[in-house]
């Protein structure tokens, strides 16, 4: 029997604040159910001596190492600022934070 009706998706639409076509209720209706069978297929052979893997192949990282370079001076980071003060950027107050 399907654990997926259509009164499930038209509320899950509603929850997800999605407005869904009849058409769509009826298509979801029976995706929906498909994937929660091969869930529950799945969980069906899923055992506590099988591992969980979340890759078939064993993955490295492929990043350089991050090693620090050369910095800008604060002068340098500010030379081109439209507005600066006291070593830092000055940005206009947002959010209703004026002073």
């Amino acid at each position: 029997m399907s654990e997926i009706t259509p009164d499930l998706v038209r509320h899950l639409g509603v929850l997800a604040r999605i407005q869904l076509s009849e058409e769509e209720v009826t298509s979801l209706t029976g995706e929906l159910d498909a994937i929660v069978s091969s869930i529950a297929k799945v969980s069906e052979v899923a055992t506590a001596d099988v591992a969980a893997t979340s890759h078939p192949i064993p993955l490295q990282n492929v990043f350089r190492e991050d090693v620090p370079g050369d910095m800008l001076t604060i002068e340098q980071t500010l030379m081109n600022a439209p507005d600066a003060e006291d070593n830092r950027f000055r940005v206009s107050a947002i959010l209703g934070e004026e002073q």
